[in-house]
């Protein structure tokens, strides 16, 4: 097993959406390893007790909270959760999505709909929920404010059966940038993680596949990482040493989009 790359989080309070699998509830067990308070928040908090139970295992502290991302009200009580929890939540990782494989001939209007409330207002009420909380705590004096919004490779390629799916990361791409630019005085960096394909459960059976075999063949390095290739750049930006990083876009595909 790899090490987890060495950042210190000793003190943060890191909220992670979209934490019961996948890469969620990796980036969870990452940054409690680090030393952060985590709270994992998902539509359904029973899902996420083997995640809390596996972090405290190994001596993390996590709290698990629900949230549907799509909703206002379920958003501002995640938050009063992880508060009452841990105190206020300094680092965001806007993590949730759906996704689809569908030509856009095959989506029809609710699935359509689904993915811009999941991949687009959920972003948008997650992080902005967060900054304002983070503004009455101090956010300007102490510049301790961290968000990542995870976004999608298909933000910037075209990719099969990706239409829509690849137009909201590209709305959570330029929310992030401008997030970063709004906020830039107020303490909070904001910066986005792009995904490529990596090895997961969801994506098991795909590349399992002949079709999915032949994708993989079609990428420069013709190979898979594991998803913990993500962990670094989570760390970092989450960090101290990221104090100077802010709307930047941060590309992690083993050169998927080259």
């Amino acid at each position: 097993m790899s090490k987890e790359p060495q950042f210190d989080l000793s003190g943060r309070v890191a909220l992670v959406t979209g934490a019961s699998s996948g890469l969620g509830a990796g980036f969870a067990r990452a940054l409690a390893a680090a030393g952060a308070k985590v709270v994992l928040a998902a539509r359904r908090a029973d899902r996420l007790a083997e995640q809390v139970a596996a972090i405290e295992a190994a001596g993390g502290q996590a709290v698990a909270v629900s949230l549907d991302v799509t909703d206002e009200a379920s958003t501002k009580a995640a938050y009063d959760a992880a508060e009452a929890a841990f105190g206020t939540v300094d680092t965001i990782i806007a993590n949730a999505g759906v996704a689809t494989e569908k030509v856009a001939l095959g989506l029809v209007v609710e699935e359509v709909d689904g993915l811009l409330a999941a991949n687009v207002r959920g972003v948008f009420l997650t992080v902005t929920e967060g900054a304002r909380r983070l503004e009455a705590a101090g956010s300007r004096e102490r510049q301790h404010g961290r968000v990542v919004i995870i976004g999608s490779i298909t933000a910037d390629k075209v990719f099969p059966a990706t239409s829509v799916y690849g137009a909201t990361k590209a709305a959570a791409r330029h929310m992030g940038k401008a997030f970063a630019r709004e906020w830039a005085r107020r303490g909070i960096n904001v910066n986005v993680i792009q995904p490529g394909y990596f090895e997961s459960e969801m994506t098991a059976e795909l590349f399992s596949s002949e079709a999915g075999r032949k994708f993989v063949a079609s990428f420069p390095r013709q190979r898979l990482r594991p998803a913990s290739d993500l962990h670094a750049p989570l760390l970092f930006l989450a960090s101290d040493a990221s104090a100077g990083v802010t709307g930047s876009v941060i590309t992690v595909d083993d050169g998927q989009t080259l």
